[in-house]
């Protein structure tokens, strides 16, 4: 009798794809001795904030960032929030655990996982004030769109976590991926366009950012507010 061959399970659309980036050994000191300061499990019961920061204050959500130059500067001048940063890749988590110990920032947590499923299983709903997306890859060829992060289904997610007249801010240097953010969010009645310029001149430059300057790119920031009660579109 043949062996029974099980059924697979329909591996969901990642916005994203594990590279084996190579981990320097300071990063790996700070993957290994600074988790249990800074990071957070990607499993787990829906964190409360408050207790985790040991204070009450604005929670900001920072998904992809890299390197995390620009995440630790955040904190940095804006002390009166509280900061999660996710991103997959472990050189970057590394990096910015060194940067936090390095500037003794209290205010951010790490996370190592898939943003989205981060932010359904461990983050409450209407807890968090605002979320940040700098420079998301474009996954510019056609038959790779249904890759990009932003599409309705994560903004469905996004209303159920946000506090009303909560924002999400999105950076891109790439057109038509900008259109495509535009074409989804207007979508979706539970947002609204906002003035972007404030939140432009308090984000720091990220390398993909001074890469896409390099290219000749355009530099886009939009920016959407919640509107709780809002029907949505789906």
């Amino acid at each position: 009798m043949a062996d029974r061959v099980p059924r697979q399970r329909r591996r969901p659309v990642r916005s994203y794809v594990l590279r084996k980036g190579r981990v320097t050994e300071a990063q790996s000191r700070a993957l290994q001795d600074l988790t249990t300061v800074y990071g957070l499990a990607c499993d787990g019961p829906p964190i409360d904030a408050e207790a985790e920061f040991e204070r009450p204050a604005p929670l900001v959500v920072e998904i992809g960032f890299g390197n995390g130059e620009a995440t630790w500067r955040m904190a940095a001048a804006e002390p009166d929030k509280n900061f999660i940063g996710i991103e997959v890749h472990a050189p970057g988590v590394g990096q910015l655990m060194m940067a936090l110990e390095k500037h003794q920032l209290s205010n951010v947590r790490v996370a190592r996982c898939d943003a989205v499923s981060f932010l359904h299983d461990r983050l409450q709903p209407n807890s968090i004030s605002e979320i940040r997306i700098f420079f998301p890859d474009p996954w510019p060829k056609k038959r790779h769109h249904k890759r990009r992060i932003i599409q309705p289904e994560f903004l469905s997610l996004l209303e159920t976590r946000l506090e009303p007249g909560g924002f999400v801010h999105i950076a891109t240097d790439w057109t038509p991926y900008m259109e495509h953010i535009c074409e989804v969010f207007t979508s979706a009645p539970a947002f609204t366009g906002k003035d972007s310029s404030a939140a432009e001149s308090r984000r720091p430059a990220t390398k993909y950012e001074q890469r896409g300057q390099r290219l000749g790119h355009p530099i886009v920031d939009l920016v959407y507010c919640y509107r709780a009660g809002q029907e949505s579109s789906g």
